[in-house]
């Protein structure tokens, strides 16, 4: 126990305004009681002050935001609170439960915040524990009409908040059939919706909504080794952090769909032999379902609804939501670190789950609506650029501070490598009356010039749903791209519908026409043929149209364009021609997307078949429709695409000319050389400018590792073997002259998609100069093999 005295200038010199915090300790999630135990430096540490009902918070710090536990030097321990809340007139902080109970959030205790320092409010409450708690309740004006939508009847989770304990609709354990009305700001009589959003609701949402989590800050994480993959050498595979293990027979059922699932040896092999070099997780911020989807039995399942940037998604984890997901998320890092594989996070600062006007209030809109999110003229209607009901005000400073902060602590607290961007046109649109992106926007500014965030892989999806928001291309270093161009065209040229290889070309090959500007590089471009939103590898070559019944939208959603071709019959079929058609278009598309120059990304199961049964917008599927089917490996079939895949990027890893780091100039790179990259007709002649605009199924493209575009860590020349990739989408086999010397003397077969078992295929050689049958429909890698390593016919 400390002496009286001690504590009397513990409490003097904490009312006199001094900074909670110096010489913190850093205390475990499980409440800080092993640490309150050992003390700090070995010695027996002084008894923990308790908070009464009604006792005045003393005055904290405004820095930094959110919910931060602390023992100062005088022994004293308790959480800092500090919210950004600039237009409000009073803030609340309000306690639920005991520290350390497992019970239902019951038995409120509310402090006024008294401290205002540059628009935070601010108090620290002694006593207070990692797993306590909270909420927040804003006091100001209600008036729509002009944005202000404040009701302190409204418990509001902390936007910094790094955990969060339940969700938002109800008690535990009670079926979910609709967001209760009480959590609505606004009266709110559905369906009439007579009063639409003018009305105060009065209710109280405490007992409906989730509550943030007091986290101990991190441990010491100097065991994390990050992998650092170079850019060049990365290969993306999308996943969904449930989806990928909730049938896995090789997880254990327990830990299925959540972090621990993922970082367990029988999912992680699974990567390790696939060769991929970087997992990018669909949503993993706190979620909300929204009110549509719950009235029909559904919930969102990708997880596009953010409402809590700092916190992993509770219910991803196995091992609890006090402060535990966040230990869960940080070892499932950890797990996949030491096996090479970096973690992206695939983040919506673009929206929140708040939806537009009649959607509930749940954080931002109750703290400050008119400073969080971007406002039509009548200041009653949101602007929305994202199809989700609201935008953020991403140029407001506090706004762009919550992001900046958000990113950063993914990076530095959680270990993640780095962020690919939903909606990312929207985080660049200005504030002066365009209403356009302008890729010098604050947002983009201020990540390039940031340390950290500058170092960290970076993707954006370039383009929303506002005017002028298609920007492939346009995102400035050192940002990367998903490739739409890519995607489309690979799709058209293997389902026979490009008019000519113009395009084809320049996607192969990187595309330099979209990125070979302000000394961008190739990866630039993350080449894609799915994605999470669409079809999956199986279904683009098994339905013509979409078949989203299950969605309850009447078929109405996800998109028409799906650039698919069924090969001749709609869905699943027992036709065993249709099936071996299918499964050879699969390994085209495969194989052209893993020996084209960029960044590749594959999608989770594409590699062994998954189907949606032709759905194209999964988002509220969290059943076997959009989990990962791994009984497909049993079928000797999907396994040999998946050894195909693995040994296409084993030879990536190995050969830089199929990884370059370099655009291809097409031309000499030395006086004795190659041209770097050369393309060829069937008739083994180098393409002229009218070859480009002729139609034809059939492309030859020549990689030349005597002269690829780039320099070693010493300025020296990088080189490698060469090859010629030969792509044939016609129906029926063509004869394709192979080009002779200086570009080869002999060709090594290395891959010919046309056989399914590609263990007979490596090793057979054949002679330059001379003919050789492309089958149809299929992709043949050939080994220009140098002179005097003889010929086998």
């Amino acid at each position: 126990m400390s002496s009286a005295s001690e504590q009397s200038a513990s409490e003097q010199e904490a009312r006199q305004g001094a900074e909670f915090g110096r010489s913190p300790a850093r205390l475990p999630a499980d409440g800080g009681r092993h640490a309150r135990a050992a003390g700090v430096n070995g010695r027996p540490r002084p008894a923990v002050p308790a908070p009464e009902p009604g006792a005045p918070v003393w005055p904290g710090s405004p820095e930094p935001l959110g919910a931060h536990f602390t023992v100062d030097t005088h022994g004293v321990a308790g959480t800092n609170f500090a919210l950004w809340a600039g237009g409000a007139e009073a803030v609340e902080l309000c306690l639920f439960g005991e520290n350390g109970t497992d019970g239902p959030a019951e038995g409120e205790t509310r402090h006024p915040l008294t401290e205002l320092t540059d628009e935070i409010w601010h108090g620290f409450v002694p006593g207070v524990l990692p797993g306590r708690r909270y909420g927040y309740r804003v006091h100001g004006r209600w008036d729509p009409w002009t944005g202000a939508r404040w009701n302190p009847a409204k418990l509001l989770l902390d936007p910094y908040a790094r955990a969060v304990d339940g969700d938002f609709g109800g008690p535990p354990g009670r079926p979910r059939t609709a967001l209760p009305a009480e959590v609505y700001g606004h009266v709110r009589d559905w369906p009439q919706q007579q009063v639409a959003d003018t009305v105060r609701d009065e209710r109280d949402s405490a007992p409906h909504v989730p509550k943030g989590v007091v986290v101990a800050d991190r441990d010491d994480a100097a065991d994390d080794r990050r992998p650092g993959t170079p850019w060049a050498d990365t290969v993306v595979y999308e996943l969904h952090v449930r989806g990928f293990t909730m049938r896995h027979p090789g997880v254990p059922e327990r830990l299925r769909g959540t972090y621990a699932g993922l970082a367990h040896p029988a999912a992680v092999e699974h990567l390790v032999r696939l060769g991929v070099t970087a997992v990018e997780l669909l949503p993993v911020h706190q979620f909300a379902h929204e009110d549509h989807l719950l009235r029909r039995g559904l919930g969102n399942y990708w997880g596009y609804n953010s409402i809590g940037y700092f916190a992993p998604h509770a219910a991803y984890a196995a091992s609890g939501t006090r402060g535990q997901q966040v230990a869960e998320f940080r070892r499932m890092v950890r797990a996949l670190h030491a096996a090479g594989i970096e973690v992206i996070l695939d983040v919506v600062y673009n929206h929140t789950a708040e939806s537009g006007e009649l959607g509930p209030t749940l954080s931002l809109r109750g703290i400050d609506n008119r400073r969080y999110y971007r406002l039509q003229g009548d200041a009653r209607r949101y602007a929305d650029y994202t199809g989700c009901g609201n935008t953020l005000h991403v140029a407001q400073p506090n706004v762009l501070r919550l992001i900046a902060d958000s990113l950063r602590y993914w990076v530095t607290e959680m270990g993640v490598d780095g962020f690919r961007f939903d909606l990312a046109a929207t985080l660049a649109r200005d504030m002066r009356g365009t209403d356009e992106p302008d890729m010098r926007a604050p947002f983009l500014a201020v990540v390039a010039q940031d340390p950290v965030l500058r170092r960290a892989k970076l993707i954006a999806e370039p383009w929303d749903v506002g005017p002028g928001g298609y920007r492939v291309g346009a995102f400035p270093p050192p940002w990367a791209e998903w490739n739409d161009r890519y995607r489309d065209a690979v799709r058209d040229f293997w389902r026979g519908a490009l008019p000519d290889v113009r395009d084809l070309g320049y996607r192969l090959a990187g595309s330099s026409d979209l990125y070979a500007w302000g000394g961008r590089r190739p990866h630039a471009s993350v080449n894609f043929v799915t994605a999470h939103d669409g079809f999956t590898l199986r279904d683009l070559v098994s339905y013509d149209r979409k078949h989203n019944e299950a969605n309850g939208e009447g078929n109405r959603d996800g998109t028409d364009a799906n650039r698919s071709w069924n090969c001749g019959t709609e869905g699943e079929t027992d036709d065993p021609d249709v099936r071996a058609l299918r499964r050879r278009q699969i390994r085209n598309l495969l194989t052209t997307l893993l020996l084209s120059t960029g960044v590749p990304m594959l999608v989770a199961g594409d590699e062994m078949g998954r189907t949606q049964g032709g759905n194209n917008n999964a988002y509220c599927q969290d059943n076997e429709t959009g989990w990962v089917d791994w009984s497909a490996l049993e079928d000797p079939g999907w396994r040999a695409v998946v050894r195909l895949c693995s040994r296409l990027l084993a030879l990536r890893r190995t050969h830089p000319v199929l990884r370059s780091s370099a655009f291809f100039s097409g031309r000499r790179q030395s006086a004795h050389g190659l041209r770097d990259l050369a393309w060829f007709t069937p008739g083994g002649t180098e393409m002229t400018e009218a070859d480009w605009y002729a139609p034809t199924a059939t492309l030859g493209m020549y990689l030349s590792g005597r002269d690829i575009p780039q320099r070693g860590p010493t300025g020296g020349p990088v080189t490698d073997d060469s090859f010629l990739v030969i792509l044939h989408a016609g129906p029926r086999p063509v004869r394709f002259l192979l080009p002779g010397p200086p570009w080869a003397e002999s060709y090594e077969l290395v891959a010919d998609t046309s056989r399914e078992d590609q263990q007979t295929a490596p090793g057979t050689r054949r002679r330059a100069g001379a003919r050789t049958v492309v089958p149809a429909r299929s992709v043949l890698l050939l080994r220009a093999v140098p002179t005097g390593r003889g010929v086998r016919a």
